[in-house]
């Protein structure tokens, strides 16, 4: 176990904690107002940079059975992200049909 790969998944599980909560309210409020889909963009690229530096890894790689823990959290945190992002889409068209009159709360 490296120390410094235990870090780094520490510091992801950290960033990771509230995107449930935000994937919830994306839900519940059934709105995008306040959202932001550049911040959302940038976090998912994020995301995915810090994924594929795994797989160009050739040391993460050879060990992948003793680390397998930092590249989960990575696709985890990807995932939930990404909901909130279609998410984003899904509301955004529910704001228009609000704002047109033809959805009530």
């Amino acid at each position: 176990m490296n120390l410094y790969e235990i870090f780094e998944t520490m510091m992801i599980v950290c960033f990771g904690i509230s995107w449930p909560f935000n994937v919830i309210k994306s839900l519940k409020t059934r709105s995008a107002k306040g959202k932001s889909i550049l911040f959302l963009s940038f976090i998912l690229l994020g995301y995915v940079a810090g994924i594929t530096s795994k797989f160009l890894n050739r040391d993460y790689l050879e060990h992948f059975s003793e680390r397998w823990y930092v590249l989960t959290a990575y696709i985890i945190n990807f995932v939930v992200v990404l909901t909130d992002f279609l998410l984003y889409f899904r509301n955004r068209k529910l704001d228009k049909l609000r704002e047109e009159g033809k959805l009530s709360d």
